[in-house]
């Protein structure tokens, strides 16, 4: 498996430079609504995450299209050749975390193809909340929460 982004909601201050920066790498236009990421806002919490493509092992979109427009290259990367395309939105709706999209305007579909090994919205982001890294290199959820757990417990002790 290949590259992953992942995000940092804690660094994240909503700038939106990324969906800005994708735009116009993808489109040559700032226009956020053409983005393959999208910046959403919990009130709530009062945090901003930058959603993309995760590159699911399972790609649902991939799995689902009809004629293989979407399918995973050499680096892991599931990418969306519009020759094959016939624009039936199946991806859309399949997608999970809605990371494919669809443009009425310019009748195509869109979804992160990690730029091809560029990342621009890694490269430009300002306060690093988005980077690049190889899964294997992650540790689990489950160990982050057992090294909570066990710096609470020593705290609790000393």
């Amino acid at each position: 498996m290949g590259k992953q982004l992942v995000v940092d909601p804690k660094k994240c201050v909503s700038c939106r430079t990324c969906e800005l920066v994708c735009s116009f790498q993808h489109n040559e236009e700032f226009n956020p609504r053409l983005s393959n990421v999208s910046v959403f806002y919990y009130e709530k919490e009062c945090i901003t995450v930058p959603l993309m493509c995760m590159q699911c092992d399972e790609a649902s979109c991939a799995a689902i299209c009809p004629t293989g427009a979407l399918s995973r290259n050499a680096e892991g990367v599931v990418e969306h050749n519009a020759d094959k395309c016939i624009v039936c939105k199946m991806c859309v709706s399949a997608c999970p975390l809605g990371n494919v999209s669809y443009s009425p305007a310019k009748r195509k579909i869109f979804k992160c193809d990690m730029c091809g090994g560029e990342t621009m919205c890694a490269q430009y982001c300002p306060t690093g909340a988005i980077s690049v890294v190889d899964p294997t290199d992650v540790p689990s959820k489950k160990q982050l929460a057992a090294d909570k757990m066990m710096a609470a417990v020593e705290e609790v002790s000393a």
